[in-house]
Order: structure tokens, then sequence, then C-alpha cells
């Protein structure tokens, strides 16, 4: 039997899960695994399974099973260890959904297999039905939970409407990130988000960050990666690579968490705008042993629980409001509009750069403090 195994998120990773799971689907064929989604590429590096899960590409789940899909495989498991059971099967549901729209014929079964060692914990059969959905909800202890159960409790009403999108599974005080970019922060467990000519303009039991409402632009609801709360919980002592750097002096521009930030592994410097972007990336390029020079203003929303940052990096804090102005400065001044630079004839050290930057800061007069790591 051939097996396609998506894993999703860093939590099925940091609790051990993913490894166990693929361990045991193992003994029945032959196995192939990759990830679907981007904040798990970390944890896959932390726990030395790069080859166990194939992490080559930045892909959305719906995307890594349609690959498995196309190589005619007889069975997808997505793996994934959701929040809660409601946010771990509203997320299969989604997946499976954009996976369907996908593939022209759908008879590969697809089992989902959510939050592993929880007593809510539960198997879902998303596509034609399979034995080993029985199978491994018995060997796991997990229960059964049907695609219209999961529908009539979770998704009905919520379809609707175009312009408001329901969030699960959500508690007091997190925040609401969509397509990377923070938006808001939940006051209540009940939580919509409501948009108006493409533009969210309400949070139902939640407040709007209106500087990331501004950032975000136009969106999608129904095709939005949301995500509320930590993007990743558990605390971990970060892996870094022997990573080969060019040899060239390259600069990377960087003002949106979402982007892929993998991409930049074999940079010389990255700079960053916005405090949960320069957080997000300066953890991951961490375990590159690559520093940032990040543009914040001390608005931070933690969405992870540590940020690591490797030496040589520099942090600047300017005055409230003003780090995606000076980030527009940089982009114009240093990077001429592009988002890359290679050998700049101006640029050729991190202390090229530290200074201009703090050049342009006074230019407008604007208070700023340095961090240097």
């Amino acid at each position: 039997m051939r097996i396609g195994i998506v894993v999703h998120g860093p939590n099925i990773i940091d609790s051990g899960y993913a490894l166990k799971l693929i361990d045991l689907i193992n003994e029945y064929g032959d196995v192939s695994v990759r990830l679907g989604g981007t904040m798990g590429r970390t944890a896959v590096i932390d726990k030395s399974l790069e080859n166990v899960i194939d992490i080559s590409r930045k892909l959305v789940p719906s995307d890594s099973l349609k690959i498995f899909h196309d190589d005619n495989v007889d069975v997808i498991f997505l793996l994934n260890y959701g929040k809660s059971s409601t946010t771990g099967q509203v997320f299969g549901y989604k997946v499976y959904t954009h996976y369907e729209n996908k593939i022209a014929d759908n008879n590969i079964p697809v089992i989902q297999i959510e939050r592993p060692g929880e007593k809510d914990g539960s198997v879902i059969n998303w596509a034609c039905k399979s034995d080993l959905a029985c199978e491994f909800a018995d060997k796991l202890n997990l229960k059964i939970v049907t695609p219209e159960e999961i529908y009539e409790t979770h998704i009905k009403d919520d379809e609707k409407s175009e312009s408001r999108r329901t969030i699960h599974g959500v508690s007091p005080s997190e925040n609401i990130m969509v397509n990377g970019v923070v938006i808001g922060k939940s006051t209540s467990d009940k939580l919509i988000l409501v948009s108006k000519d493409g533009r969210i303009v309400e949070i139902v039991g939640g407040e709007i960050k209106p500087h990331g409402i501004e950032k975000l632009g136009e969106v999608d609801l129904g095709s939005a990666i949301v995500k509320t709360g930590l993007l990743r919980k558990a605390k971990v002592t970060p892996r870094v690579l022997d990573n080969e750097k060019s040899s060239d002096f390259k600069v990377a521009f960087l003002d949106h968490a979402g982007e892929d930030v993998y991409r930049f592994r074999n940079h010389s410097v990255v700079i960053t705008i916005g405090d949960d972007t320069t957080l997000i990336a300066s953890d991951i390029l961490y375990r590159f042993s690559i520093p940032i020079i990040g543009i914040t203003d001390g608005d931070l929303d933690k969405v992870v629980e540590s940020g690591f940052k490797s030496k040589n990096s520099v942090i600047f804090e300017v005055e409230s409001g003003n780090d995606d102005i000076i980030g527009g400065e940089i982009h114009k001044l240093i990077f001429k509009n592009e988002n890359e630079l290679v050998n700049s004839a101006d640029f050729k050290s991190i202390d090229d750069l530290e200074k201009k930057i703090i050049e342009i800061i006074n230019n407008r007069n604007i208070k700023y403090k340095i961090n240097r790591i």
C-alpha cells in the first residue's frame, strides 16, 4: 500500500505524536511524508526530522494533499494537533474543501488524526470511506467524528454569509492573525470577522488593531488563513544548522510576517519591518545563523513563546507608529524599491546598513533606541 502523510503545524511535531504516528502508519505500507503549512518547518528542524518530513517546499495543506492525490497513493493521512477539538475539526473541513476544489476525481481516502492523546481527540474520514479510519481510532483510543457532524455543528450557519466568518476555539485576550498579520485581539470566546468591500471592518468579540487592518489590505474571508493565540506554544531549544551562506553580501527586505522567511536562509542579513515580523523572522533565521536588522515601535503582540535572534542582530525601536514609515524610507532609499540587495557598492556590511538607517531616522526627527545582540 502506498501512503501519503501530511503533517500540519508545530504542535503535532513538538508533542512527539507526529513521529509516533508516522512510525505506526509505516507498518501499513510504503510511506511518504510532507509538511503542510509554514510554522511547522521550524519544529521539524528543531526535532531533526528533515529526513523524515519533506519541508523543501512552502505548501498550504491542501496543496500537500493534492500532491499525494496526483501521485495516486492509496490513502492520505492528515496529522494535526489543534488548540481544541473544534479548531482542529474546522481546520480539517477547510483544508479538505480547498483540496476537493483542486482535484478532478475524489477516489482516495483522506483520514485526519486530530489531537491524538487528548480526551477530545478524533479521527475523521473526509473522502471515500476506509476501514483504516476505524482501525486507527481503536488503536489510538480516539472517537470517530463524521464530516456531516462537523458541518452541522460548526460550518452550516457560517456559510450563509460571504462577509462574516466565525472563528472557532478562541479564548479571550488572544491575538487574531489573518494571513500573517495581527489584526486585533479577542475579548470573548465567540469571535466573528466582518468584511465589507474586501476589507475587515469589524471584529465581533474582539478589538480591531487599525494598523494591522491597514497592513492586511483587501482579503477574501473565505480563503484567508486565520490563527489565534500563539503560533507555537512549546518552549523549545532551537537547533542551529550548519548553513552554507552565499559568498555575496545579500540583504533582503521583509515587511510581512506571512512571507516565506526560509527563502532567505542563504542571505547575509535581513531587514525586518514591524514588531511581529521581526519576532517571527528573527526566530526562524536564528536556525541558520542569519542576523536581522529589525525596525520596531514596541507594539509587540507576542505571536511565539520565545523569539531568538542571531549574533550581530540590531533592533531599532522607534517612536510608536513610525516603524512602517521608516520601513518605507528604507525600502526606497536603500533598496530602491526592490526587495533585495546583492553586493551593493554602498552597503558592504551590517555596520554600513546601520549607519544609513540611523541617518534615515534622524532625517525624520524621530526618537529611537538601539539594541545590539
